[in-house]
Protein backbone atom coordinates (compact mmCIF):
# COMPACT_ATOMS: atom_id res chain seq x y z
CA UNK A 1 0.00 0.00 0.00
CA UNK A 2 1.20 3.50 -0.81
CA UNK A 3 2.17 5.36 2.38
CA UNK A 4 -0.22 8.21 1.63
CA UNK A 5 -3.10 5.79 1.03
CA UNK A 6 -3.09 4.88 4.72
CA UNK A 7 -4.67 8.27 5.40
CA UNK A 8 -8.46 8.46 5.44
CA UNK A 9 -8.71 11.25 2.86
CA UNK A 10 -12.45 10.66 2.43
CA UNK A 11 -13.16 12.54 5.68
CA UNK A 12 -11.35 15.65 4.48
CA UNK A 13 -8.80 16.84 1.93
CA UNK A 14 -6.94 18.45 4.82
CA UNK A 15 -5.24 16.32 7.44
CA UNK A 16 -4.88 17.81 10.97
CA UNK A 17 -1.23 17.61 12.04
CA UNK A 18 0.21 18.04 15.53
CA UNK A 19 3.86 19.07 15.66
CA UNK A 20 6.01 17.99 18.63
CA UNK A 21 9.64 18.73 19.46
CA UNK A 22 11.50 15.42 19.23
CA UNK A 23 13.90 16.37 22.04
CA UNK A 24 11.79 18.20 24.62
CA UNK A 25 8.45 16.60 23.60
CA UNK A 26 6.88 20.06 23.78
CA UNK A 27 3.84 20.49 21.52
CA UNK A 28 4.85 23.26 19.12
CA UNK A 29 1.87 23.86 16.86
CA UNK A 30 -1.06 22.42 14.98
CA UNK A 31 -1.47 22.76 11.21
CA UNK A 32 -3.00 21.05 8.16
CA UNK A 33 -1.55 19.05 5.29
CA UNK A 34 -3.12 18.15 1.99
CA UNK A 35 -1.83 15.15 0.07
CA UNK A 36 0.85 17.18 -1.73
CA UNK A 37 2.14 18.74 1.51
CA UNK A 38 2.44 15.34 3.17
CA UNK A 39 4.17 13.88 0.14
CA UNK A 40 6.72 16.72 0.16
CA UNK A 41 7.25 16.40 3.91
CA UNK A 42 7.90 12.67 3.58
CA UNK A 43 10.27 13.02 0.64
CA UNK A 44 12.25 16.06 1.81
CA UNK A 45 12.00 15.51 5.59
CA UNK A 46 11.20 19.24 5.83
CA UNK A 47 7.69 20.10 7.06
CA UNK A 48 5.31 21.46 4.41
CA UNK A 49 1.71 22.43 5.14
CA UNK A 50 -1.39 23.74 3.42
CA UNK A 51 -2.25 27.19 4.75
CA UNK A 52 -5.98 27.80 4.96
CA UNK A 53 -5.41 31.54 5.37
CA UNK A 54 -2.96 31.80 2.45
CA UNK A 55 -4.81 29.13 0.45
CA UNK A 56 -1.58 27.58 -0.77
CA UNK A 57 1.13 25.08 0.00
CA UNK A 58 3.90 26.48 2.21
CA UNK A 59 7.18 25.26 3.61
CA UNK A 60 7.45 25.99 7.31
CA UNK A 61 10.20 28.56 7.73
CA UNK A 62 10.18 29.67 4.09
CA UNK A 63 10.30 33.32 5.21
CA UNK A 64 11.87 33.16 8.66
CA UNK A 65 14.31 30.30 8.06
CA UNK A 66 12.86 28.45 11.05
CA UNK A 67 12.60 25.07 9.37
CA UNK A 68 11.14 21.92 10.87
CA UNK A 69 13.14 18.77 10.19
CA UNK A 70 10.76 15.80 10.30
CA UNK A 71 12.12 12.82 12.22
CA UNK A 72 9.04 10.66 12.71
CA UNK A 73 5.47 10.52 11.36
CA UNK A 74 2.86 8.91 13.64
CA UNK A 75 -0.68 8.18 12.43
CA UNK A 76 -3.56 8.02 14.92
CA UNK A 77 -5.92 5.06 15.35
CA UNK A 78 -8.60 6.57 13.08
CA UNK A 79 -6.12 7.27 10.27
CA UNK A 80 -7.21 10.91 10.10
CA UNK A 81 -4.72 12.80 12.29
CA UNK A 82 -0.94 12.92 12.19
CA UNK A 83 1.70 13.57 14.85
CA UNK A 84 5.08 14.65 13.53
CA UNK A 85 8.20 14.66 15.68
CA UNK A 86 10.51 17.41 14.47
CA UNK A 87 13.84 19.07 15.12
CA UNK A 88 12.89 22.72 15.22
CA UNK A 89 15.22 25.42 13.95
CA UNK A 90 14.54 28.68 15.77
CA UNK A 91 10.91 28.94 16.88
CA UNK A 92 7.62 27.47 15.66
CA UNK A 93 5.23 30.36 16.32
CA UNK A 94 4.89 33.52 14.21
CA UNK A 95 4.77 35.49 17.49
CA UNK A 96 8.43 34.62 18.07
CA UNK A 97 7.70 32.03 20.75
CA UNK A 98 8.96 28.45 20.73
CA UNK A 99 5.41 27.05 20.81
CA UNK A 100 2.06 28.36 19.56
CA UNK A 101 0.47 27.27 22.85
CA UNK A 102 1.36 30.07 25.26
CA UNK A 103 -1.91 31.64 26.46
CA UNK A 104 -3.57 30.43 29.65
CA UNK A 105 -7.27 29.99 28.83
CA UNK A 106 -8.56 30.98 32.28
CA UNK A 107 -6.40 34.04 32.94
CA UNK A 108 -5.69 34.89 29.25
CA UNK A 109 -2.12 35.59 30.36
CA UNK A 110 0.92 34.68 28.29
CA UNK A 111 3.11 32.01 29.89
CA UNK A 112 6.10 32.67 27.61
CA UNK A 113 7.81 35.57 25.88
CA UNK A 114 8.99 36.02 22.28
CA UNK A 115 12.48 34.69 21.58
CA UNK A 116 13.11 36.38 18.21
CA UNK A 117 12.57 39.69 16.44
CA UNK A 118 9.45 38.83 14.43
CA UNK A 119 9.62 42.05 12.43
CA UNK A 120 13.02 41.06 11.06
CA UNK A 121 11.86 37.48 10.45
CA UNK A 122 8.56 38.12 8.68
CA UNK A 123 8.47 41.74 7.50
CA UNK A 124 6.22 44.61 8.51
CA UNK A 125 3.12 43.62 6.47
CA UNK A 126 2.86 40.11 7.95
CA UNK A 127 3.81 41.42 11.39
CA UNK A 128 1.10 44.08 11.30
CA UNK A 129 -1.51 41.69 9.88
CA UNK A 130 -0.95 39.14 12.66
CA UNK A 131 -1.06 41.90 15.27
CA UNK A 132 -4.43 42.95 13.84
CA UNK A 133 -5.70 39.37 14.11
CA UNK A 134 -4.58 39.22 17.73
CA UNK A 135 -6.52 42.42 18.45
CA UNK A 136 -9.79 40.77 17.39
CA UNK A 137 -10.20 39.45 20.91
CA UNK A 138 -8.47 42.41 22.52
CA UNK A 139 -9.74 45.12 24.86
CA UNK A 140 -11.57 47.72 22.75
CA UNK A 141 -11.06 50.32 25.49
CA UNK A 142 -7.28 50.21 25.19
CA UNK A 143 -6.72 49.29 21.52
CA UNK A 144 -7.86 51.35 18.53
CA UNK A 145 -7.59 48.27 16.29
CA UNK A 146 -9.76 46.19 18.63
CA UNK A 147 -12.29 49.02 18.86
CA UNK A 148 -12.44 49.40 15.08
CA UNK A 149 -12.81 45.65 14.53
CA UNK A 150 -15.60 45.46 17.10
CA UNK A 151 -17.65 48.01 15.13
CA UNK A 152 -17.81 45.84 12.01
CA UNK A 153 -17.94 46.44 8.26
CA UNK A 154 -19.37 49.94 8.10
CA UNK A 155 -16.89 51.54 10.50
CA UNK A 156 -13.92 49.71 8.98
CA UNK A 157 -14.85 50.58 5.40
CA UNK A 158 -15.59 54.19 6.31
CA UNK A 159 -11.99 54.51 7.54
CA UNK A 160 -10.64 52.87 4.37
CA UNK A 161 -12.54 55.39 2.22
CA UNK A 162 -11.43 58.31 4.41
CA UNK A 163 -7.78 57.28 4.29
CA UNK A 164 -7.93 56.68 0.52
CA UNK A 165 -9.27 60.21 0.11
CA UNK A 166 -6.53 61.71 2.28
CA UNK A 167 -3.91 59.77 0.34
CA UNK A 168 -5.35 61.05 -2.95
CA UNK A 169 -5.24 64.66 -1.70
CA UNK A 170 -1.61 64.19 -0.59
CA UNK A 171 -0.74 62.98 -4.09
CA UNK A 172 -2.64 65.95 -5.57
CA UNK A 173 -0.74 68.36 -3.30
CA UNK A 174 2.57 66.75 -4.30
CA UNK A 175 3.63 66.64 -0.64
CA UNK A 176 6.07 63.75 -0.32
CA UNK A 177 6.01 63.52 3.48
CA UNK A 178 2.20 63.56 3.52
CA UNK A 179 2.03 61.01 0.70
CA UNK A 180 4.13 58.57 2.74
CA UNK A 181 2.21 59.25 5.96
CA UNK A 182 -1.23 58.93 4.40
CA UNK A 183 -0.23 55.84 2.41
CA UNK A 184 0.87 54.16 5.66
CA UNK A 185 -2.53 55.02 7.19
CA UNK A 186 -4.30 53.59 4.14
CA UNK A 187 -2.27 50.36 4.16
CA UNK A 188 -2.99 49.87 7.85
CA UNK A 189 -6.75 50.30 7.43
CA UNK A 190 -6.78 48.02 4.36
CA UNK A 191 -5.03 45.37 6.48
CA UNK A 192 -7.67 45.84 9.21
CA UNK A 193 -10.37 45.21 6.58
CA UNK A 194 -8.54 42.11 5.34
CA UNK A 195 -8.08 40.88 8.90
CA UNK A 196 -11.77 41.42 9.58
CA UNK A 197 -12.51 39.04 6.70
CA UNK A 198 -9.59 36.68 7.55
CA UNK A 199 -7.93 37.24 4.19
CA UNK A 200 -4.16 36.98 4.45
CA UNK A 201 -2.13 39.63 2.58
CA UNK A 202 -0.26 36.67 1.09
CA UNK A 203 -3.32 36.05 -1.08
CA UNK A 204 -3.07 39.61 -2.41
CA UNK A 205 0.57 38.97 -3.23
CA UNK A 206 -0.46 35.78 -5.05
CA UNK A 207 -3.00 37.72 -7.11
CA UNK A 208 -0.39 40.33 -8.04
CA UNK A 209 2.01 37.56 -9.07
CA UNK A 210 -0.75 36.02 -11.20
CA UNK A 211 -1.15 39.32 -13.03
CA UNK A 212 2.54 39.74 -13.85
CA UNK A 213 2.97 39.60 -17.61
CA UNK A 214 -0.75 40.12 -18.22
CA UNK A 215 -1.92 43.28 -19.92
CA UNK A 216 -4.00 45.45 -17.61
CA UNK A 217 -6.58 45.86 -20.34
CA UNK A 218 -6.74 42.10 -20.94
CA UNK A 219 -7.07 41.45 -17.19
CA UNK A 220 -9.91 43.94 -16.88
CA UNK A 221 -11.69 42.52 -19.93
CA UNK A 222 -11.45 39.00 -18.48
CA UNK A 223 -13.56 40.13 -15.51
CA UNK A 224 -16.37 41.43 -17.71
CA UNK A 225 -16.78 38.28 -19.78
Amino acid sequence: MNTLDQIDWEKSDLLPVIIQDSTTLEVLMMAYMNREALELSLSTKIAHYFSRSKQRLWKKGETSGHLQHCERFLLDCDNDTLLIMVRQEGVACHTGRKSCFFTDLASRESISTPQIDTLAAYGIIDELYHTILERKNGDSTSSWTAKLLSKGDNAILKKVVEEAGEFAFAIKDNNEAEIIYECADLVYHVLVALGHKNISPDRIKQELVRRVGTSGIAEKNSRTQ
